[in-house]
């Protein structure tokens, strides 16, 4: 028989206030097998876990009931006191009285009650429950970080520092992700290439560091410590091993129309290409959609000019498959599309840019040489205007809801520089509010208003067009002056919103990872595990979690990779022991519960099992407990009832039901 005590917590005022918590631990004294019932001020503190420990003791407890806040706060603190003190972990059941009922209620009477019947349904629960055993299983030594920006660089970095063997997979030719596209960084203006490439070279060099560049992750099977993943390899068509890194091939292309990717499509490079001067590996891709060769047989002049014999046609993609203890996703960002903004010109106008096209253009290894100059006619502008939060900060379908953070600070970054290289430039700032949260940032803003001159103008714009005379109007509205302008610009420079990467969603499916409506990855919890998916193993780095600037992402990637370094320093790994049970007598074999899982647990296997006709030789379900998260799908998709789930049978969750509708 079931001895229970029930331990009911004020919460400083979090429950109390709403919730009579004295009326509802004597309520909860009347319950079957409860022996013990209490009030106490902080359930989480010391003397809250004290007290635990004692009651056990001296009652001769075999379960518990804390009514309390959300199981996500405490439940594990609450089950490693009860191991302490003598009682099965899973003997522990959490009633949440603060944000299931003091919290979203103003009636003291009604949350007092609904507090009692939330309790009750919880001493009914464990009435039914049972003693679980976690499961143990070996951890892989190797970590996969899923993209080489400066996330993923700084995260692979920090864990092949602490001595354990790491993988960058990256999607594009090079590593260093957007971060190699600035010219300056805000609000210290150091040159970004400049910080970021010896990065990038510790990247390529350190012993336990392997680089997937021009690769991509098609395929993530396991579990925590024991992933296995497929990586696609696409073939370059250069034999990085053998290729110098000479850039001969590049120069001898004839093909040379291939939009610069890396410049925004400012300007064409060859169909033999190296993204940029730094690139790393610091090896030639080609561009089959481009190149001559592919297209009609013919040509090849870059193969005949290579010395090293690096180029090679005949090349295939190749599949390469690793196992690894943890995973990061660093998959970084992208600016979204402007073509439902038509009311900016973007797709009409050649000297209507974005912040990344204006940024290439400032960049002394941008197709400009750093000579800031309209794209339609080479000369210098006399009058840019800058317009924020185009698509950011927008309930319209076509924009994004979210701030994108970043945008304030580097559109002063661009005034700024633009202003100091050309003084006699008028430079004009749109805005709906200056954010400026970071260190050193609204100092920076200052500068750009007060020492730079740049003219801040609160208000939308509402239009750009143009005159019928080829110039360029911005027609805004000016909130403060209350009045509406007409500016005639040379350039326009779009702060176009920041999305995450377009991977992000099929990789968060292979992953198994929660993902929010804007398909940013969402982390455990918001304030405890910044850092962690819910997928156990699977850590977050970078703008994939959500928008952020530089010195955020590097602490984030150092977070990421603590996380990553505590969990490879482990032998083995307890396992969750609430999985799924299947009863292979009344299991049809159907695979209903196979299709179902996400996760990849339930396979069909054939099974001797006794039954009224004796012992019989059938296909049916079996669970692999390592891979289980017990989420429960199965149990509802299984037609004949076979399924269970470890900790929340059936008959567990009935029980609860009878206790609420007492």
């Amino acid at each position: 028989m079931q001895r229970i005590g029930v331990f009911v917590c004020h919460c400083g005022s979090n429950i109390s206030a709403t919730v009579d918590v004295v009326r509802v631990a004597e309520s909860l004294k009347n319950e079957q097998n409860v022996v013990f019932s209490a009030d106490c001020r902080y359930m989480c503190s010391e003397n809250g876990q004290s007290l635990i420990k004692n009651t056990v003791k001296e009652y001769g407890l075999t379960g518990i009931v804390i009514c309390s806040c959300s199981p996500r706060m405490h439940e594990n603190t609450f089950r490693k006191t009860a191991g302490e003190a003598g009682i099965n972990p899973y003997m522990v059941e959490i009633a949440n009285i603060r944000e299931q009922c003091s919290w979203i209620h103003k009636n003291a009477a009604e949350a007092t009650e609904k507090a009692v019947i939330l309790g009750r349904a919880a001493v009914a629960k464990l009435n039914r429950d049972f003693p679980l055993t976690e499961g143990e299983s070996s951890v892989t030594k190797r970590a996969l970080v899923i993209g080489g920006g400066i996330a993923g660089i700084q995260t692979a970095l920090d864990i092949a520092d602490a001595g354990y063997k790491v993988d960058i997979v990256e999607k594009k030719p090079t590593i260093g992700g957007k971060m190699a596209q600035l010219d300056k960084t805000f609000p210290t203006l150091d040159c970004a290439a400049c910080i970021l490439t010896p990065k990038m070279v510790d990247a390529a060099q350190h012993e336990n560091i392997t680089l997937y560049t021009y690769s991509q992750v098609t395929n993530v099977e396991g579990y925590v410590g024991n992933f296995r993943v497929t990586i696609k390899k696409k073939a370059r068509y250069v034999n990085e091993t053998l290729c110098s890194g000479c850039g001969e091939c590049t120069l001898k292309c004839p093909s040379k129309k291939g939009k610069n990717e890396f410049n925004m499509g400012l300007n064409n490079r060859s169909a033999i290409y190296i993204p940029f001067a730094q690139a790393i590996p610091n090896v030639p891709v080609i561009d089959t959609e481009q190149c001559i060769k592919f297209n009609t047989g013919k040509c090849g002049l870059c193969q005949m000019t290579c010395q090293a014999k690096a180029v090679d046609f005949s090349m295939k993609d190749e599949y390469i498959t690793e196992n690894y203890g943890a995973i990061v996703a660093a998959t970084g960002f992208d600016i979204i599309s402007l073509d439902k903004f038509g009311e900016f010109g973007y797709q009409m106008y050649d000297d209507v840019v974005t912040s990344l096209e204006y940024e290439r253009l400032m960049n002394a290894a941008g197709p400009t040489g750093g000579h800031l100059v309209r794209p339609s006619d080479g000369k210098e502008p006399k009058t840019v205007v800058f317009v924020q939060c185009v698509g950011s900060r927008d309930i319209r379908e076509c924009g994004k809801e979210y701030c994108s953070k970043i945008c304030c600070m580097y559109t002063a970054k661009h005034a700024m520089l633009t202003r100091e290289k050309y003084p006699d430039t008028e430079v004009y700032v749109f805005y709906i509010d200056v954010r400026t949260p970071g260190k050193g940032f609204d100092e920076f803003y200052r500068r750009a208003a007060e020492q730079y001159g740049v003219r801040y103008i609160k208000g939308m714009v509402g239009k750009v067009y143009d005159d019928g005379e080829g110039n360029i109007m911005v027609r805004a509205s000016d909130l403060i002056a209350g009045e509406q302008l007409t500016i005639k610009a040379d350039m326009v420079v779009l702060a176009a919103a920041t999305e995450p990467d377009k991977t992000a969603r099929t990789l968060g499916t292979m992953l198994t990872a929660s993902m929010d409506t804007n398909d940013f990855f969402t982390e455990a919890h918001p304030k405890l595990r910044p850092v962690e998916s819910p997928t156990a193993g699977v850590f977050l780095s970078g703008f994939c979690q959500g928008p952020k600037d530089i010195p955020e992402t590097v602490a984030q990637a150092g977070a990421a990779a603590v996380k990553v370094v505590g969990l490879l320093s482990k032998d083995s790994l307890k396992s969750n022991p609430c999985t799924a049970i299947s009863d292979p007598v009344i299991c049809s074999g159907c695979g209903a519960c196979k299709n179902v899982c996400p996760f990849g647990a339930v396979e069909l296997a054939e099974k001797t099992v006794l039954t009224e006709r004796g012992r019989e030789t059938r296909l049916v379900s079996v669970v692999n407990d390592a891979v289980c998260k017990g989420c429960g799908a199965c149990t509802v998709a299984c037609p004949s009832g076979c399924m269970d789930l470890k900790g929340f049978t059936s008959s567990q969750i009935f029980g609860e039901v009878d206790a609420l509708c007492r």
